[in-house]
This record gives structure tokens, C-alpha cells and sequence, in this order.
């Protein structure tokens, strides 16, 4: 698969490989298709990072599923959350009585996703759990933890398979760490 060679001169290292992911995508689905057999689920993924995690994700899933999505802001142009969130893309279906997943591409301070939670569970779900694909419990702030996760990750700021820096990247097939150049570049410090 091509890939602009700017990004490509940008990656410090390879994280998780396209092969890496498609295995630990096709094995959380088949938890999924277990837990909620004969169940009305409804998966939720969180714009724009889990769009590609969520699509594959359903095309794997042995379970019918409805999807929507939500936008929830608390990166900006940064490599670390200012840890204000903001909902800037609210779901359009009814959960009355459904059971809910939300889909995240990366679970961090855990400051997204409780707020998105009790969003959700404002709407009369039967139940809302989240798989991620990646965690990184260091970097946690609030009591929180997913239910399922694909990979844990260290505290490296990580781009690909939807995961962005200033909106690029999120293209790439696999998930890698970004040279520090490519932070100074955009005026971000050297780590995040």
C-alpha cells in the first residue's frame, strides 16, 4: 500500500504491525459476537480516530449490529489531551433498551471516555461498555478501564489506523511512533 514518503521519513518505529492489527481486529470481534449474541447492539464509534478501527470491527462481527458515530474534542493540534472535552457530534439513533459499545481507537487519561459514557448512559441503554484498540494505562487521570482492549501501549504518542497528529497520518496501515522532528515541526514539544 503507497504511503507519502513525508510520512514515511517521519516514523521513528513500527508499533503494531497491518498483520498485528487485522488479527487482534478479527479476535475482538469474535469476543463481541459471543458476548452479545441474541442481543440489540449497538456499536458507537467515537469520531474521527476509531472510524477505521469501527468499520472493521463490524465487517467481522458474527452479531447484526447498528452504528453511529459522536465527536468528542480534547486533542486540538497537540500530542497531549488538554483535558477539557467537549461533545461536538451527538449520536442520532435511540439505545432505549439497547446494549451499546463504544469504539475508541486509544484509551489515554480516561477523561473522553467517562464523559462519553455518562453521556450514553444518560440515554437509556441497557448496558454501554467500550472496546479500544490500544490503551495506555500510565497515562490514566480518572478511574477508568475498558472492557475490551486490542494492545497495550506505552506512553508514546502513536499515529495510523485512524490515530492522527494534526490531522495526518490516520491513512497508514499499521500504528507507529512519530520522529520527534515531526513534533517540532507543527511547534509541539519533542515528547508528549
Amino acid at each position: 500500500m503507497p504511503e507519502p514518503p513525508e510520512y514515511q521519513a517521519a516514523i521513528a518505529e513500527v508499533l503494531l504491525t497491518e498483520d498485528q492489527i487485522r488479527a487482534k481486529v478479527a479476535e475482538l470481534a469474535a469476543v463481541l459476537s459471543r458476548e452479545y449474541q441474541g442481543r440489540r447492539l449497538v456499536l458507537v464509534g467515537v469520531l474521527n480516530g476509531a472510524a477505521v478501527f469501527v468499520a472493521d470491527l463490524l465487517r467481522r462481527l458474527a452479531v447484526p449490529a447498528e452504528l453511529d458515530f459522536v465527536a468528542v474534542s480534547s486533542y486540538g493540534r497537540s500530542t497531549v489531551s488538554c483535558g477539557e472535552v467537549q461533545l461536538t457530534k451527538d449520536i442520532g439513533c435511540n439505545l432505549q433498551g439497547k446494549d451499546v459499545v463504544v469504539v475508541e481507537d486509544i484509551v489515554d487519561t480516561g477523561r473522553t471516555l467517562s464523559f462519553l459514557v455518562e453521556c450514553l448512559r444518560a440515554k437509556g441503554p441497557t448496558s454501554v461498555r467500550v472496546c479500544a484498540l490500544l490503551d495506555k494505562p500510565s497515562r490514566r487521570e480518572v478511574d477508568f478501564q475498558p472492557d475490551f482492549v486490542g494492545f497495550e501501549i506505552p506512553d508514546r504518542f502513536v499515529v495510523g489506523y485512524g490515530l492522527d497528529f494534526a490531522l495526518e497520518y490516520r491513512g497508514l496501515p499499521y500504528v507507529a511512533v512519530l520522529k520527534p522532528e515531526a513534533y517540532a515541526s507543527a511547534g509541539c514539544p519533542s515528547e508528549p
